[in-house]
């Protein structure tokens, strides 16, 4: 509905009771001439009857009118007729994530974007990438281009697509784009973001990408025109000309552009799913939500709005490949599709230089200029305008729309959701340069937790990480957050969700896991530091770890006293420990597992009797064991540098992070403390987290929750 309908229909009904004041005073005359005429009077009582029908009937249609129309106002007040070039100009960012700039898929990249920057000045884009070539081919192109590594990525490099619009809806940008690497834009698009940026409503612009197998026309080094065969140049309208020539009809699976204003609105309720950046799902999801959501006036400007793609020979999606390893064949996550809406939702086109708003479903448009809309459900036409506006309608509902390209069945999960990469492909592909692999080993129950170590290692740039996944739960919720996983060998069944700590019977079995998988990994080859995940990593370890050299195990003691030796009896903590891959050192974990396979106790007590000896016979000083079967030397961290749960009550400390890094602490273990719930709670309250579980994404500044959303 047009936001000045009711003042249309008000000025309609005081044309219409001015009429009819009049009517009645002609009435009043006559009824005063004729007031002992009975049948007269009757006429009269019957008049004024009718005439209050009338007005109800009239007041009840445009009522209703008023809730069917469009609701679209230009922001300054008596514009009419806006044409292209009378609109202010806004700042524009482009979002978008780009495969490696390497062959041709580099040089169809470097294309797009520079038909992007050609534009306008006034727009800016933003590559989200960790790749090298991305950085070289920005510092290129010059400051309106930078790169994004602040969102979250996959193991593989693949940035997950709700982080990327969480990253834009943060811009300081009028309008923000997002759109894939390889699809190049004419300059109708930033004319329509001008008109668009001049409504009085947030927005959400929609426009879908067609593909085409060749285009010949050239783009000159400046960005700003192209140039036929013939060597001249070739105007937008010989452009659009061709595109239409070449495809009748615009895909809607794979690639659109998507843009909105930097509003008050949110874009859709709820919270996106873990979708990865590249796979066409996302767009639908994201346009569906918000046709449901309501919040916005969503536009689809698939007609004003030129982008096209070049063919791909033996095209492959760059969201699954990496040196010949298939990550998924597709994005999977628990979420469904709603039924759309689409009331709010308007075509835009140009008709006679001006722009139109097509609502297919109520059959109105609506024309800058033209004082009311147009009812398509007209059957007789009296003005050349409307006719116009008719001829341009009937164009626009031709071309197929996005409500065509939405999603409402739900889609479910497989059966089996598994990386198609072998452990040693992962290991190969995750460990840093002196085979060093750092591992975390986690259950379903400790998920958030899980995430919130992750995201503590990706900021500190530690991705040389492995999670050992303890359940096909864990296993699958890892996998869907691009996580580098594996099964654990052998794992426990039963694990209880709440009831698996220091003690129990379940920690038992969870803790010989972890052995037998540092175990398995040494043998492959590569270093391992252990961590659990509730350890909170201060800053990175692994120079200060690996400075003890081969055939040396350093461990965090579990001793609490302040004062006197940290190597006393079972002190060894087998949740925070590093392991060299040599022969003394694997010879040494065989004896822990074995010894641990035949204990009713859990592994810790193993890895301390068979390396230091049954009450601590082994011992050297008070921070060292010598095994005298392999060899190995043990050595037990400096507990200010690497505390326990119970050391110096830091957990209880007011400021625990203050108090850690004022020590000089790499770590903090969350131990010493029973129950999940608590664990959960000491980590959240003292501010060291790092996992929203709202927005699912990795936020370092965020160190607030809701903790009913966890208990």
């Amino acid at each position: 509905m047009l936001k000045g309908g009711a003042e249309r229909n008000s000025h309609f009904f005081d044309s219409f009771i001015s009429n009819q004041r009049a009517d009645m005073d002609s009435s009043y005359s006559l009824f005063l001439s004729t007031i002992y005429n009975k049948k007269i009077l009757q006429s009269g009582l019957w008049l004024v009857w009718m005439c209050g029908f009338f007005l109800i009937g009239v007041s009840f249609y445009g009522t209703q009118m008023l809730k069917e129309q469009i609701k679209i106002k230009i922001k300054k007040p008596g514009v009419s007729g806006v044409g292209f070039d009378d609109l202010s100009i806004p700042i524009i960012t482009i979002f978008t994530a780009p495969r490696p700039f390497i062959g041709s898929i580099g040089e169809r990249q470097s294309l797009a974007v520079r038909s992007w920057l050609g534009l306008s000045e006034n727009i800016n884009v933003v590559l989200c990438s960790q790749d090298p070539s991305v950085f070289s081919f920005a510092g290129s192109i010059g400051s309106r281009i930078s790169v994004e590594t602040k969102i979250d990525f996959t193991f593989m490099g693949t940035p997950f697509f709700h982080s990327m619009v969480a990253r834009s809806l943060s811009s300081s940008s009028d309008i923000s784009v997002l759109i894939d690497p390889d699809t190049i834009l004419l300059a109708d698009l930033f004319s329509t973001l001008k008109y668009a940026h001049k409504l009085d409503d947030d927005w959400l612009l929609v426009a879908s990408s067609q593909n085409v197998s060749s285009f010949p026309f050239w783009l000159q080094s400046d960005g700003k025109s192209w140039l036929g065969g013939d060597g001249k140049r070739a105007g937008i309208q010989k452009l659009q000309a061709f595109l239409v020539q070449e495809s009748s009809s615009r895909p809607c699976g794979e690639k659109m552009l998507i843009a909105w204003n930097n509003g008050d609105l949110p874009l859709h309720k709820g919270v996106l799913p873990p979708f990865l950046f590249g796979k066409g799902v996302h767009n639908h999801w994201l346009i569906t939500e918000a046709l449901i959501s309501d919040f916005r006036l969503v536009i689809d400007a698939s007609v004003t709005v030129s982008s096209f793609y070049l063919s791909e020979p033996n095209q492959v999606s760059r969201s699954w490949e990496l040196n010949g390893n298939s990550l998924l064949g597709r994005n999977y996550g628990s979420f469904s599709f709603r039924d759309p809406n689409y009331t709010n939702s308007f075509r835009l086109s140009v008709c006679g230089g001006n722009y139109l708003f097509t609502n297919t479903q109520h059959n109105t448009a609506y024309w800058p200029g033209y004082k009311r809309p147009l009812n398509l459900r007209k059957k007789s036409i009296f003005l050349s305008t409307e006719k116009e506006i008719l001829d341009c309608v009937q164009v626009v509902k031709s071309v197929r729309g996005i409500e065509g390209c939405l999603k409402r069945e739900a889609l479910s999960l497989p059966n089996e959701i598994t990386l198609a990469l072998s452990t040693e492909s992962i290991l190969s592909m995750q460990a840093d340069e002196n085979k060093t692999i750092i591992v975390g080993i986690a259950g379903s129950s400790y998920k958030d937790m899980l995430m919130s170590w992750v995201c503590r290692l990706r900021f500190l740039q530690l991705p040389n990480f492995l999670v050992c996944a303890l359940d096909d739960e864990i296993y699958d919720f890892s996998v869907l957050q691009g996580l580098p996983v594996i099964k654990c060998a052998s794992p426990p069944t039963n694990i209880s969700f709440d009831d698996c700590h220091f003690g129990t019977e379940c920690f038992q079995k969870v803790t010989k896991v972890k052995s037998r998988m540092v175990l398995q990994i040494l043998e492959l080859g590569y270093n391992v530091l252990l961590s659990d995940v509730d350890v909170y990593w201060f800053k990175n370890p692994l120079n200060y770890l690996t400075s003890f050299g081969p055939r040396v195990l350093v461990a965090q003691s579990d001793e609490y006293n302040v004062t006197g030796a940290i190597n006393l009896p079972r002190r060894l903590n087998s949740g925070f420990y590093y392991a060299h891959s040599d022969s003394t050192t694997i010879a040494a974990l065989e004896k822990v597992v074995k010894h641990a396979a035949y204990s009713n106790l859990s592994e810790q007590p193993s890895f301390y009797d068979t390396l230091c000896g049954e009450g601590g016979s082994y011992r050297l000083g008070d921070n060292q064991c010598l095994d005298p079967e392999t060899n190995l030397l043990v050595h037990f961290l400096d507990r200010d540098l690497f505390p326990n749960g119970a050391y110096r009550g830091l957990w209880e400390e007011k400021d625990t992070r203050k108090a850690c890094e004022e020590r000089g602490c790499f770590v903090l273990h969350n131990n010493w403390i029973s129950g999940r719930k608590k664990k959960l709670e000491r980590q959240v309250l003292s501010g060291l987290w790092e996992y929203d579980i709202n927005s699912r994404m990795c936020a370092q500044s965020w160190y607030t929750t809701n903790l009913t959303s966890y208990f």
